[in-house]
């Protein structure tokens, strides 16, 4: 049973899904706050949150953006519902869009967000290097990608062994990666937390 919930952290389905997302919505709240802080935005940014979970984030990006649009891409069906219902309003006025898909397979045209952001998700990306490299098409030239991790790699490690699928980074190999698909100007930025080292990478294309 227990395995079976923590399997939900990499695919939310069903009730424990559902469970799932309300949690990680209110509970990683914090770190993404931290993460956004190290962005500079303009009121017009088009951004896109790959992996976006409930959505939490993307309504975050439309009260900072007001006059732009945020996209966000999720595999997971009950993810996409409940980012839909909380970012209702900012689809129906078409400032935003939600779409269940891979983030391997973007489907959006070169050089056309400002942004992109992954919060907690690449943990659970099978190729991560190839959908960085789809990552980094999609984002203008002077834009940038934000990858934020709410553990360093001993920490996610111990997570890693219980959920199928999931894969531990530290922030070197993150920048490595980063730096590899043609990104430039990789920093990286911690935070200590109760134990935990948050970690968000930044780098500019």
């Amino acid at each position: 049973m227990l395995k079976k919930i923590l399997n939900n952290c990499a695919k939310p389905e069903g009730i424990w899904g559902e469970i799932i997302v309300n949690f990680m919505n209110k509970g990683h709240k914090p770190m993404a706050k931290w993460g956004i802080s190290h962005l500079k935005f303009k009121s017009d940014d088009i951004i896109l949150d790959a992996g976006c979970g409930g959505g939490a984030n993307i309504s975050v990006f439309l009260d900072i953006c007001p006059h732009g649009k945020i996209y966000g891409i999720d595999y997971s069906q009950i993810s996409v519902k409940k980012a839909k219902e909380i970012n209702r309003e900012a689809i129906i006025a078409r400032r935003c869009e939600i779409i269940e898909g891979n983030v391997l397979i973007l489907p959006y045209e070169d050089n056309f967000f400002d942004k992109v952001t992954a919060f907690e998700t690449v943990y659970f990306w099978p190729e991560i290097e190839k959908t960085f490299r789809g990552i980094y098409k999609v984002i203008k030239p002077d834009g940038t990608f934000l990858v934020c991790l709410e553990a360093e790699k001993e920490a996610a490690q111990k997570w890693a062994k219980r959920i199928d699928g999931m894969n531990a980074y530290s922030h070197e190999e993150i920048e490595r990666l980063m730096t590899r698909v043609g990104f430039r100007n990789v920093c990286t930025y911690l935070n200590n937390n109760w134990g935990c080292t948050w970690c968000c990478i930044v780098g500019t294309k």
